[in-house]
This record gives structure tokens, sequence and C-alpha cells, in this order.
């Protein structure tokens, strides 16, 4: 048909009509259904080689993905071993600080044998009351630490005022109210992830306002040298004294009870009292 090829289905039927055979030919055109299968065909063809090419690609990717989360595991492992030895590195730069700082604890305290213990003591309360008021593990222990050269300023003062048996005069008194400050100056050139140096200046400080050296009052107060004034008064009063013997524990209790709110911050306060209730002792 004009010279195009046609697909078709050809029909034969011999006949006899009388004397004469005759052939019965019928043609039908497939032309359309053929054009219809091959371009099926062709589609499918082109369909399947679309998977194919995508199958290709996915296993491509997966293979670099499979390549890509190998090296992050790697990296991931070498990540966590460099932050486990830098904690390691970071811990042992800690138990160095901290030794210094006790070692300065210790020399200050060898001038003043009467109160030898005391800073020791205090940190002992002040970290348990920071436990007990929800203090994370290390914050408690950057107050025990402040708490245990709280009074390392006291080694500018004369050893002769400290170890006074009398009572002391205003001048002598007001040398001594320096030793917060001189400690300041002491510890704040040490780096510490603890406000330290602040802690020791303010902890002679009073809610009301009258403590020393800058007659702060409330939240002007940080909360760590709160608990560390607190447990100060405690120790202090439980201990012996050049100039007195020990007012004992159920003196210092009385001391908090009244002035809790006064002198003293009162949520501090009343976890010391319920930590002295529960049989704390000193070692």
């Amino acid at each position: 048909s004009d010279e195009e090829l046609m697909w078709a289905k050809m029909h034969f039927r011999s006949l006899r009509i009388g004397d004469e055979r005759l052939a019965l030919i019928l043609v039908e055109d497939l032309t359309l259904e053929r054009r219809q299968l091959l371009t099926k065909i062709k589609h499918e063809k082109e369909l399947q080689a679309a998977r194919d090419q995508l199958e290709q690609r996915v296993k491509a990717r997966t293979a670099e993905l499979a390549k890509r989360n190998e090296d992050l595991q790697r990296e991931i492992v070498q990540r966590k071993e460099v932050v486990k030895n830098h904690k390691a590195m970071l811990k042992r730069l800690q138990d160095t600080l901290n030794g210094t700082i006790i070692a300065l604890a210790r020399m200050s305290e060898k001038r003043d044998p009467h109160t030898a213990g005391h800073q020791r003591r205090t940190a002992q309360l002040a970290c348990a009351i920071a436990e007990k008021m929800g203090f994370p593990q290390d914050g408690a222990e950057g107050i025990a630490i402040a708490a245990a050269v709280h009074d390392i300023g006291k080694i500018s003062i004369p050893a002769e005022m400290l170890s006074k048996p009398g009572k002391l005069s205003k001048h002598e008194f007001n040398i001594i109210k320096c030793h917060p400050e001189i400690g300041h100056d002491i510890l704040k050139e040490i780096a510490s992830p603890w406000p330290l140096a602040t802690i020791v200046l303010q902890h002679h400080e009073r809610m009301n306002g009258t403590g020393y050296p800058g007659g702060l009052s409330g939240d002007q107060i940080c909360l760590e040298s709160r608990i560390v004034a607190v447990a100060d008064v405690v120790e202090a009063m439980s201990s012996h004294r050049p100039y007195r013997p020990p007012l004992g524990r159920d003196s210092a209790i009385n001391e908090i009870k009244e002035n809790k709110g006064i002198l003293y911050d009162a949520d501090v306060a009343n976890v010391c009292l319920e930590i002295m209730k529960d049989g704390f002792v000193f070692d």
C-alpha cells in the first residue's frame, strides 16, 4: 500500500465450483496491530534499559554511601579517642590544679595550727550542702575546692594575730577582715572552671548587707559563697579557737536557725539544718 510495508495475515481457501477450481484469498490487514506491538516492545525495552540504568545508579550510590558511612564511623571512633584523650588530659590538669590549691590551703593552715583542718572540714559540709541542693557533681566539687581555700588570704596575716588567745583589737580585726580580698588576689590568676576567687572574696558577705568586704546583700552574693558562708560558721562554732573553747554543735545549729534569711541564705540554711539533723559529722 503506497509502497509501504504492510503486515497482513493471508487466509487461503480452495473451492470447486462445477468443473472449475478456484482459490479464495482473503487479506487481513495487521499493520496497525503490528505497529502497536512493535511500539510496545520498543517501550518495554526502553523501560527495561531505564530500570537497568537506575539499578546501576542505585548500586553505585549505595556503594558510595557505604564508603561514606565507613569513613564516618572511622572518624567517629577517632574523635571519640581524641575526646577521651582530652578528657584524660583535662583530668590530669584539674588534679594538678586541685593539688596545688590544696597545697596552698595546707601551707596557710600551718601558720595557724589552732585552725588546722578548718578549711578541709568546711569543704566537707559545703560539698554536702551543694549536693543536697541539687548541684551537679562538678559544681559541688568546685564549691568544695573553694571552701578548702576560703581562708587562704590569712597567709598574709601576722601569725600572732591568728593565734591570739584574747579578744582582737579593732585594728587587728580590720587587718584580719582583709583576708577575703587577699585570697581573691591569690586565686584570681589561677585558671579554673569554677569562680574560686569570687567565692573566696564573698564568703564573709551576709544576706542583710552587714558582711565584708563589700557589704553585699541578697542575690549580689553568689550562691556558692552563701553555701561556704554557712558551712564556715557551723564548722567554726563547732571547733576550738584560741580565744574560746568549742561552742558545740547545738550552738552552731541555733545560730543558723536564728539567722536564716537574715545573715544566711534561707534555702542554704534549711538544707544545712537538714543535713545536721540527719547526723552529719566532720571527719
